[in-house]
């Protein structure tokens, strides 16, 4: 069957285009694809095409589909996997398997899976490794965000702690204890405050810090001061760049202790730095931020290495145990990746959008692979709504919402711009 997909030809080289997928055999599952998150990752290997490590290097000759932050609707199935998968069933991809140590990822490295099309055939090595995951709402892009927010509640898991005299590993952020987050006002530092106010183990201080003023008002108003006290967290909103907000302003909250949880979300020398600065005795410190210079670095203190048990781990990704945790706390109502999205758009804007992403400001983007549509802030509905009345809807909606994208946003856009995109096709 042919599908329309954005595929990565080379570097900053994204295409749409009309493909052809193979038929289905009997070892094969192909997605219908609802929705796919754009991620800087996403951006980061179409800056770097063949480079990356994670692209082909006959990716030129090859090209491979983009995006891997998606979910769908199973749309066929081999006769070899009946007995996983049935057609019409909800699903979400964890593409970081690493099948055998491979780095072969949907999204990246295969020309008939990614994330930025209509349909795509799952990978071998993915349904293999159970990385193509249930998922029953009927909120789809809910099922996107389940890869971000896995790899936070990875990271989340991966923080540990040891006690002078027993070498054991405790793992886990410490509950009731001192968590910053430090450049955290972006997207994924939103899903990281989430988390840690609702994820079950909660710190008793969390402290989120930005250079970005408005950022850091939006975060307030979706995760209020006054609903973190009700669950018992002391959180702390603080802009770093105004005076007084330094490494020791950041300690002085805590009465000079430091903080047992830091996790740095930008890969900014100074930032980690001051991360490590700010770690109490037996402190994790979490580079959460990927670098694309493979030869970025920063001091640490070796001498609070040795003397106060602190030390630095990093994480990249989520295992298919945390996306399955983040489909259930979602399921439940207990985290709302919803704030993460700040623009929606269609396929016919996914390439653009991921070659510009770092100039575009917000949250994460949005798309639907089965309708046409600009990238539009949700922040312009409201604008665009005096002349349209889909985005007067829409606007509504999200207002309701507390300004955030919502699955009754999502059900009224497939609906209406879907029948408009299938009407000038």
């Amino acid at each position: 069957m042919k599908t329309r997909a954005v595929r990565i030809h080379g570097k900053m080289d994204l295409r749409l285009e009309e493909i052809e997928l193979p038929e289905v055999g009997p070892d094969d599952v192909r997605v219908k694809v609802v929705c796919d998150s754009i991620c800087m990752s996403t951006y980061k290997a179409a800056a770097q095409g063949a480079a990356h490590k994670r692209v082909p290097d006959d990716v030129a000759e090859h090209p491979t589909i983009a995006g891997h932050e998606f979910c769908g609707v199973i749309d066929a199935v081999g006769e070899n996997w009946r007995h996983r998968y049935r057609e019409g069933r909800g699903c979400a991809i964890q593409p970081a398997h690493f099948y055998k140590g491979s780095q072969m990822t949907p999204g990246y490295s295969y020309p008939y899976c990614g994330g930025d099309a209509e349909y795509c055939m799952i990978p071998m090595e993915t349904l293999l490794a159970d990385c193509l995951l249930d998922y029953d709402a009927d909120t789809f892009f809910q099922g996107s965000l389940a890869e971000p927010m896995s790899c936070i509640i990875g990271a989340f898991h991966a923080m540990y702690h040891v006690r002078p005299g027993r070498y054991e590993h405790e793992m886990g952020i410490v509950e009731g204890g001192n968590m910053a987050l430090l450049g955290a006002a972006g997207p994924m530092g939103l899903g990281a405050i989430d988390l840690a106010l609702h994820g079950g183990r909660r710190p008793g201080m969390l402290v989120v810090t930005d250079i970005d003023g408005a950022r850091l008002e939006r975060a307030g108003r979706i995760y209020s001061v006054a609903h973190a006290r009700d669950l018992g967290v002391d959180l702390r909103y603080v802009n770093t760049a105004l005076p007084g907000n330094d490494t020791a302003g950041l300690r002085g909250l805590t009465g000079g202790r430091g903080y047992d949880d830091v996790m740095c979300f930008a890969p900014v020398k100074s930032l980690v730095e001051q991360a490590d600065a700010l770690l109490a005795f037996g402190g994790c410190l979490n580079f959460f931020a990927g670098p694309t210079d493979r030869a970025f670095s920063a001091e640490l203190n070796l001498y609070n290495v040795h003397y106060q048990y602190t030390h630095a781990i990093g994480t990249s990704g989520g295992s298919a145990g945390d996306m399955r945790e983040a489909i259930a706390l979602m399921t439940a109502g207990k985290i709302n990746p919803a704030a993460m999205i700040t623009h929606v758009g269609g396929l016919d804007a996914a390439a653009a959008t991921t070659l510009d992403l770092p100039n575009i400001g917000g949250g994460k983007k949005l798309i639907y692979t089965h309708i046409d549509m600009p990238l539009t802030a949700i922040a312009d509905f409201e604008k665009l709504g005096e002349t349209d009345p889909l985005f007067a809807r829409l606007a509504e909606i999200t207002a309701r919402h507390n300004g955030l994208w919502s699955g009754e946003a999502e059900r009224l856009l497939l609906g209406e711009r879907g029948r408009r995109t299938e009407a000038r096709k």
